[in-house]
């Protein structure tokens, strides 16, 4: 005669957690003994919203593939580059011919929410920061299936950058990249396709009713 065994998974109970909370704000607390005054202030006007979010946290940040983090269907990418002689200066201008509006390449992607370059330590280092869609080698994929001239033209002012098409790129890439530890997303479950989407039916939502109106 067979046997069945059950597993059971252990599930912490409201109070386990609890517990488990309280044990978290008092490192944190602990932590924050030789901070300065204001945000030791700060920190224990905080604590009732601290404990509440804590208690009824949203999902957690995933990976999103080989580096950079991920909330729902949004995933992000930051990285911080030394740039090469000169480089600063024909990005710069680059930007500045486009008046520092990147749609024409971006929506050619289409699967990018957002995008930006800072310029800092004297224009010897880059902020390249973006929010896109999906798994970080697919987004990388894209860039070079649909517009790897124009992120050559961009990347050619980071020092060292092989070229998108080059069997090194992703490499170079994910030496750069720094991985978010905390992340917000507004929208986490709507792709870029999707509020396109939402927003032509809120088009014809709109222009209906003027018409019935």
């Amino acid at each position: 005669m067979a046997t069945t065994t059950t597993l059971k998974t252990s599930v912490p109970t409201a109070s386990e957690h609890d517990q488990a909370v309280e044990k978290k704000i008092q490192q944190f607390r602990e932590l924050f003994a030789d901070a300065p005054e204001i945000g030791k202030k700060a920190l224990e006007n905080a604590l009732h919203e601290l404990r509440s979010q804590t208690s009824d946290l949203p999902p957690p940040v995933e990976s999103a593939g080989r580096v950079g983090a991920r909330l729902g269907k949004v995933s992000e990418l930051t990285i911080i580059v030394p740039l090469a002689p000169g480089g600063a200066k024909r990005l710069r201008a680059f930007l500045r011919l486009l008046r520092g509006n990147l749609s024409q390449g971006a929506n050619k992607v289409g699967t990018l929410h957002t995008m930006r370059f800072v310029f800092f330590d004297n224009d010897t280092r880059l902020l390249f920061a973006t929010a896109y869609d999906g798994d970080w080698d697919t987004y990388i994929d894209d860039f070079v299936a649909k517009i790897p001239d124009y992120l050559d033209v961009i990347d050619s002012a980071w020092d060292g950058w092989p070229g998108i098409r080059s069997p090194g790129a992703k490499d170079y890439l994910v030496k750069h990249q720094i991985t978010a530890e905390g992340w917000y997303v507004a929208y986490p479950d709507l792709t870029v396709a999707e509020i396109k989407r939402l927003q032509r039916i809120g088009k014809a939502v709109d222009e209906f009713l003027d018409k019935v109106g």
